[in-house]
This record gives C-alpha cells, structure tokens and sequence, in this order.
C-alpha cells in the first residue's frame, strides 16, 4: 500500500468517525429532549385534568350533602348495590354493580333522616377527559379503577364498553401502588405509548388517570432528523473525500520528488544535485530532518543507556528500602539486647525475616501482606517486629479504612517504603527515644504523618542522601506533597498523596 492511499484511509476514516459520532450525539441529544419535553407536556395535561376531576367529585359531594333528596336518579333495576356498599358512606364506584357494567359513580350518605344515594352525571367527567388540547393525533387521558378494568371511554374502541377493556399496564399497576411516574411502555392496545400516571384517591374512589401519546407519533420529527443527518453526512464526506484527495497530492509529491532524488543518489550520481535543489526545497528540508534524526538517535540512545542505569539505581533504592531496616534492627538488637540463647533465637527469627523480604522483592518488589491485606496491616506488622529489636518507643496509628479502602497497589508501596525509611533514619542518624506515625485515609486524600524526638537536621545544609531523596521521589511519583520540620527533639514529615480515583 503506497502512502498515499493510507494517508487517504486514515484521513477519511477519521472523517467519517468524527462526522458519525456527532450525527449520533446531536440525534441523542435531540431524542432526549423531545422525550423529556413530552413527558412534561403529558404530565400537565395529566395534573390538570386530575386536579379538575378531584376538584368535581368534591363539589359534588359537598352539593349532595347539602341537599335533602333522597335516592335521586337511581334505576334499581340496572343498578343493583349490596348492603356493605349502602351502609358505607362517601363517593363510591358503581361499575361494577351495573348491569351494563356501565362506568357509574356515586355518593351515599347515610343519616338519621335515611339513606341517600345519588348518581353523577358521567359526562362531567367524560368532558374533562376528551379534552385533547396538547394531546396531537394519538393523544388521549383515561381512568382504570381498582379491578384494572377501564372507566372511561376508549377513544380507540369507541363501540366497546370501557369495562371491557383489561388496562393492566406497567403505569397501573405503579399507580395503585402509590407510584407516581412516566415512561414508555405498551398500552392496552399493546402500542408503545409515552405515558404519566397517578392515583386519584377521593373518600372510597380509587381509580388511576392516565395520560399517553403513541411513540410512532412523538417520533415522526426524529425520523425526519435521521434522515437529513444521513444525507449531510454523505454531503459532508463526499466534500471530505474530494478535500482529501487535493490534500494528499500536496503531501506526497515532495515525498515522491525525494525518492526519486534518493534513487539517483543511490545509484551512485550526484551530477543532478541541479534538478534536486532547484525543485524538491522540501527535500532538502527532509535531509536536514534526517540528520537531526540521526543525532536524535544517538543523544536517544545515551538517554537509553542512562535509562538502564536508572532502571538498576531503582533497584537498588528498593533493595535499600526493604532489606536496611531489618538489618538496622539486627544490629540494634545485637548491640542491646543479646545475651542469652532465648535472645539469639529472636534474632534468627529476624534474620529469616530479612532472608523472606530479600526473597518476595526479588519476586514482585513488594511486600506480600499489602496485596492480602492492605498498608495498614502490613505497617503494623512491620513496626511490632521491629520493637522487638529496638529500645526506641514506635507508636502506630492506623486511622485507614480496613475495607472498601481507596488507596492504591502503588500508593500502598511507596507509603510502606517511605515508612521504612524514615524509621531508619530515626534508628541511625537521629538518635531518637519516641517515634510517633498515624497514616490516615480521607475521602480525597491519604495522609502519613511521622514525628521523632531526635536531634533533627538543618535541611538546607544536610547533605540529603539516598533516603530522604527516595522519600521524595516517591511522593512525587505519586502527585503528592511533603513537609518537613527538621527541629532538634521535634522532626516530623506531613506527606498527603491524593485518592486515586
């Protein structure tokens, strides 16, 4: 494959990506809008004409106990009620007691004067429900009552009775468990329909009031977007093709007129160093390229080499920071408390210890208990061993999160190495009776703080070497800060390294 054609397919290629994405997300973004502006739109509609209802059967009932008629508009003989329902005073559903099964609700209240009953007039209800402004084509908002059955008159199935028809929907079943809610889900038609719903409860009426608008609808504008993204985004890569084509021409000539220059050199003739200068100055450039290319190489490969010898000074500070306090503690112990064999078996056990740590660094550089059981354990366990081995006073407090803890592998090394450290420092150099540490976790940062009671440094003079030095390296490795307050009987190092997230 010649450059030019690769250079072609990547740029195109490119083209193509970043056009797709963006006809993707103005398309999601357009999607999420329309959806969200819909369901507000339905969700209005809905409150308002529930607020409506409500506001009726109240008004009715206020009306009706006001009044002294008795049994008004009631047909005994299509609507017959049990006893349980007539002893029950307040605003009831009658659906189902109706011969017809015609959607019926009533109020009844009973008195010392009697039992009064009375029938409201449906097509106040029915003409809050059709009204269908902001409903479009699809629109509609109805009632479901308790038995999941519809109270209202399908717009849909105009010639059937609303009790007929089995509403047992995600957005009912939500409602009369008091969920109130939106989404998209099918109807009872078994259509996808943008629906909101609530529960209307007055006295003993318990129905659900819907209001929904059929997908297919809603997404006629989407469908009209798709396809005018389709066809700017063949306009846009076509235009893109051709931009590349000229693009590509301009690119690869040079490159073209310094091959053919390379072939005649490479042959041997540089008798036509004429045609080479005088029309090929972005070859010319290229050579000088190629030779700062070569000198970048061999200053590259002393940075190479330079890296190796890097590479093995790590690997010593490692070994360094692992195997010298353990041995500082040998030596402590064999200068302070040797004396008996009980003593010289201790000093074997720290012994094989060092020969365990020198075994798991050479294996993965790291201590074992950190991947088992995270730096505060393995802390502990380091500084209780060392106090046996030392007369200094070492005092640990561990403030992590012993589970779902966000410090990192890496963190966890480095802090368990600048530990290591730092106690060495202090039972070498600093001729300290206290050390103090508290490493504490925090939801944005992690914070290790040390203190002895040793005769200090002056920081500015001290010759720092390869311990404090590692110490902050390793803070730095990990994006955090150091404090250091070097005073005689008061030495303390704040280092806080931040959640890794």
């Amino acid at each position: 494959m010649n450059i030019k054609t690769l250079i072609l397919i990547i740029i195109n290629s490119l083209i193509a990506l970043v056009i797709a994405l963006l006809s993707f997300s103005s398309y999601k973004q357009f999607s999420n809008v329309l959806n969200d502006r819909i369901l507000l739109q339905l969700n209005s509609i809905k409150t308002l004409k529930q607020n409506q209802i409500e506001h009726l059967l109240r008004s009715e009932w206020e009306r009706f106990e006001a009044t002294d008629l008795y049994n008004q508009n009631i047909d005994t003989t299509v609507l017959k009620l049990p006893d349980s329902i007539k002893n029950s005073n307040g605003i009831h559903d009658f659906t189902a007691y109706h011969v017809a099964k015609k959607t019926t609700i009533g109020f009844i209240s009973n008195s010392k004067s009697g039992l009064k009953i009375k029938i409201l007039d449906y097509n106040k209800i029915k003409k809050i429900l059709l009204e269908r402004t902001g409903m479009g084509d699809s629109g509609e908002s109805y009632l479901v009552g308790e038995d999941f059955r519809m109270r209202s008159q399908s717009r849909f199935y105009p010639n059937k009775t609303p009790y007929s028809l089995l509403v047992k929907t995600k957005g009912v079943t939500n409602a009369f468990k008091e969920i109130n809610g939106r989404g998209v889900f099918e109807d009872y038609r078994g259509i996808d329909v943008y629906s909101v719903y609530s529960l209307i409860v007055v006295g003993n009426l318990k129905m659900v009031i819907l209001s929904e608008i059929d997908v297919d609808e809603v997404t006629i504008p989407l469908k009209e977007l798709k396809q005018r993204l389709a066809g700017l985004t063949l306009a846009i890569f076509l235009l893109a093709v051709m931009l590349s084509l000229f693009l590509t021409r301009i690119i690869t000539n040079p490159i073209k007129n310094m091959q053919k220059s390379l072939r005649i050199m490479a042959e041997g003739d540089y008798n036509q160093t004429n045609e080479f200068i005088k029309n090929s100055k972005e070859i010319k450039e290229m050579f000088d390229a190629l030779a700062n290319l070569k000198a970048s190489l061999i200053q590259s490969k002393r940075m190479l080499v330079n890296g190796l010898e890097d590479e093995r000074r790590r690997l010593s500070r490692e070994l360094h920071d692992g195997v010298g306090p353990y041995l500082t503690s040998l030596k402590h112990y064999i200068e302070n408390r040797v004396k008996n064999e009980e003593k010289k078996a201790e000093m074997k056990k720290i012994v094989d210890d060092t020969i365990a740590e020198i075994r798991l660094m050479s294996n993965a550089l790291m201590p074992a208990s950190i991947d088992d059981f995270g730096i505060g354990v393995t802390l502990t366990n380091f500084i209780e061993s060392l106090k046996k081995s030392t007369t200094v006073t070492i005092e640990y407090e561990d403030l992590t999160q012993q589970e779902n803890s966000n410090i990192t592998n890496h963190q966890a090394i480095n802090l368990f190495r600048i530990s290591q450290e730092l106690i060495n420092n202090s039972l070498k150099h600093a001729n300290a009776k206290n050390i103090r540490i508290t490493l504490s976790e925090f939801d944005e940062f992690i914070s290790l703080f040390y203190f002895d009671d040793g005769i200090g440094f002056d920081i500015k003079t001290v010759k720092l070497g390869l311990g404090i030095t590692n110490i902050k390296e390793r803070v730095e490795i990990c994006n955090g800060a150091i404090t250091i307050n070097a005073n005689p009987g008061n030495t303390s190092f704040e280092i806080e390294l931040p959640i890794e997230l």
